[in-house]
């Protein structure tokens, strides 16, 4: 239930002073490639050096009068040809189905993969290792072309959306990130891959009620809370024969089990895979034999909350990838068992083990394994969980680890550090500073000539020039949490303001973040500061900052119960300042937040004045069991916690000016969470204003005006029931 909002607000604080797409580092990790100017152009390090790898002329087929757009790209392992993704089209969230071309570095060449089957039809196209051959899904079904004869031939058949192979369903997209699911052997001769079975998943029909005359339905196989999830399957099948191989991977007939990662291991003998129960309070990896089937358990973890796998914190990972050291005697894994997210490294059996990160902080973000020079690089932040720096430690758990971020670059940092360690592209903002990003000398952690300077940016940039600043509150609860509050330009200490809080409250989010946009409102129409708002968030206990397991996993069984407190809580204590308008408070949020929002408004209504509540879960059953059950339990075990956590429950206390919006194509949050919401307002005779956006989904931008109407209707009512300006 990840929140657009939180969407809008990461796009605003990737602004860069220069425009980058589909950065890659080359194989040596002294050069990479970007798009630029719709040309595939590669940098030489450390020189800046410029050369054009495909110019338009190349990406400009003979039949047509345009180049095509590189929506991707990618390098075969021989660095001889490179795959360009075209005609990209939405599935789901993301653009992953569409057109690839391979164009020949040689010859100039360029050849459409699949010919024979659909346009637009092919996702996650991959050179096998040898670089003869590559693979691809198309309709549910894996296939593997020859690239110097175009043979075209399928590995799996049967593929439909209740058979997927080599990808996935709604609910393992949405919340476990897996999207391309087949990989290939080291050796060229195998490809493993997924099966995602889900005849016996409930469909949620969703109609179209507006591109014909007669409603069209549309079905999702969406299993709720509750519901057990599509079941899964792990073969391997052979190039040659096109036979799978199916792992003898244990299977909970009643409850079900998930497999959110698997990869070879690191040969084309054996794959592991990553294994969690229903509740994903125990994750298993499992040894599986390629050519048997045989599957050994070599790595138990255990969280009596839920564990959150790799791809959920490190997104880098979301499209496969394990940290195989020691000629893949070992790898590197994370784990929250000491009350910190820290790196260990593990043997292949299991039995070995070696903390890498010591300290009492978080791991945030995996930068980089630099084994020859004998450090891993992550991101952390033991003194402030609304920033981000980078860190290194060593890969044998000697010493303390070291920060990398220079002392003086204050704020939030990102880095993709170059095989072999010797540069890193970095991002920066803070709240004051827009993005900035540089290509770098990691060792002195200096711009290369040629590249912009974040240096030179954090110095040219003024803290004062901007409304925001940063605190923290402690309730009466003594329960302490971070926040940033954005004051008026013509701020007047002896006057009273409106305040309007947003809110996300949720494990998917963390609001008070600093970094560039933070106190921005995207759908407020004008200037909010100017009109005389205050704007604030605080991130209570739950949401993802570094600040140790214990924070996070407290929400466990309580969501929409402690998270809600803490806000409600922190509202209290900030309004104690003379210069907030309590008659005058308003709050907003979207998908969790707008969850957050209407449980602020219900259940705490002496607080809350005004709420703007978008794409709301208002029954937390209706939600997809992957989420709702990794951070609420079973509904079987613990239905209370369900029905005490949703905003429909509270129904009859509201008391102040409600606006609820909500697309009636979501196929993230249902339509029906809103009918049931209104059926609840109804039953209690409470007034309110409704805007259901047609066809709409998640993100509600679908279609012309869309955006333009919906930050005006968001304007119109905070200034209309939320008065603007001091008094």
């Amino acid at each position: 239930m990840r929140s657009c909002s939180l969407f809008f607000i990461v796009f605003l604080s990737s602004i860069a002073a220069i425009s980058q797409r589909n950065f890659q580092w080359a194989k040596d990790g002294k050069s990479y490639y970007v798009v630029e100017g719709n040309e595939l152009v590669s940098y030489q390090l450390p020189g800046m050096d410029r050369k054009v790898m495909l110019d338009k002329s190349m990406l400009t087929l003979p039949q047509d009068n345009s180049p095509m757009e590189i929506v991707n790209f990618s390098f075969s392992p021989d660095q001889q040809k490179v795959f360009v993704f075209t005609h990209a089209k939405k599935v789901w969230r993301y653009e992953t189905k569409g057109d690839y071309y391979v164009l020949n570095l040689d010859t100039k060449l360029a050849r459409k993969l699949g010919k024979s089957l659909p346009a637009s039809s092919l996702m996650f196209a991959k050179f096998s290792p040898d670089s003869k051959k590559v693979a691809y899904v198309s309709g549910y079904n894996i296939y593997v072309e020859d690239i110097a004869t175009g043979t075209i031939s399928p590995l799996t058949t049967g593929g439909s959306r209740k058979l997927i192979n080599g990808t996935f369903d709604w609910a393992y997209e949405e919340e476990f990130f897996c999207r391309d699911g087949f990989r290939w052997s080291p050796d060229s001769k195998q490809i493993a891959y997924w099966q995602i079975r889900t005849r016996a998943t409930p469909e949620y029909l969703m109609l179209n009620m507006t591109d014909s005359i007669y409603p069209v339905a549309i079905p999702v196989e969406y299993p709720v809370a509750g519901q057990a999830p599509s079941s899964f399957k792990i073969g391997v099948v052979s190039i040659a024969g096109k036979t799978t191989r199916w792992m003898n991977i244990p299977y909970d007939q009643k409850l079900g089990n998930y497999a959110p990662r698997m990869e070879w291991a690191p040969n084309s003998q054996e794959v592991i895979v990553q294994y969690l129960d229903r509740k994903q309070q125990v994750s298993r990896l499992l040894l599986c034999s390629a050519a048997t089937g045989v599957a050994n358990t070599v790595y138990t973890e255990k969280d009596n909350a839920w564990i959150d796998i790799l791809p959920s914190w490190d997104q880098d990972y979301a499209y496969g990838g394990w940290d195989w050291i020691n000629q893949g005697k070992e790898f590197i894994w994370a784990t929250e068992k000491d009350g910190w997210r820290h790196l260990y490294r593990v043997s292949k059996d299991g039995k070995q083990e070696t903390l890498v990160t010591k300290g009492n902080f978080d791991v945030m973000d995996i930068s980089g394994i630099d084994e020859k020079g004998g450090y891993v690089y992550y991101l952390a932040s033991p003194d402030n969980a609304t920033q981000s720096y980078l860190y290194r430690s060593r890969l044998d758990g000697q010493g303390a680890p070291e920060r990398v971020s220079p002392a003086s670059q204050t704020g939030s940092h990102e880095y993709d550090i170059s095989p072999g360690a010797l540069y890193a592209q970095h991002s920066f903002s803070n709240y004051y500073t827009p993005g900035v990003r540089e290509i770098i000398a990691l060792g002195q952690h200096q711009p290369l000539k040629g590249s912009p300077s974040v240096a030179d940016a954090v110095a040219k940039s003024d803290a004062s020039t901007s409304p925001v600043h940063f605190f923290t509150v402690t309730t009466a609860g003594g329960v302490t949490m971070d926040g940033w509050m954005a004051l008026p330009p013509d701020f007047d200490s002896t006057k009273k303001y409106p305040v309007l809080f947003y809110v996300y409250t949720e494990p998917w989010g963390q609001t008070a973040k600093d970094t560039y946009g933070t106190g921005k409102n995207f759908l407020y129409q004008g200037d909010l500061g100017k009109d005389g708002y205050i704007y604030v968030s605080v991130d209570n206990r739950g949401t993802p900052v570094p600040k140790g397991r214990a924070w996070r996993k407290s929400v466990y069984r309580n969501i929409g119960r402690i998270n809600i407190e803490d806000q409600a809580m922190a509202a209290r204590e900030i309004l104690k300042r003379p210069y907030m308008d309590t008659a005058r408070v308003a709050v907003w949020g979207w998908s969790g937040g707008g969850s957050a929002t209407l449980n602020l408004m219900f259940q705490y209504p002496d607080i809350y004045k005004t709420g703007i509540s978008i794409a709301a879960v208002g029954n937390q059953l209706t939600y997809d069991n992957i989420y709702q059950e990794r951070y609420m339990g079973l509904p079987q075990e613990n239905l209370e916690d369900f029905i005490k956590g949703s905003p429909i429950s509270h129904v009859k206390n509201l008391k102040g000016k409600l606006l609820y919006i909500h697309g009636t194509g979501d196929d993230n949050v249902h339509y029906n969470n809103a009918e049931m919401l209104i059926n609840e307002l109804i039953k209690h005779n409470k007034q309110f204003q409704l805007m259901s956006y047609p066809n709409r989904t998640h993100s509600i931008s679908e279609g012309p005006g869309t955006i333009d109407h919906l930050i005006g209707l968001y304007t119109q009512f905070l200034r209309q029931n939320c008065s603007p300006g001091a008094r």
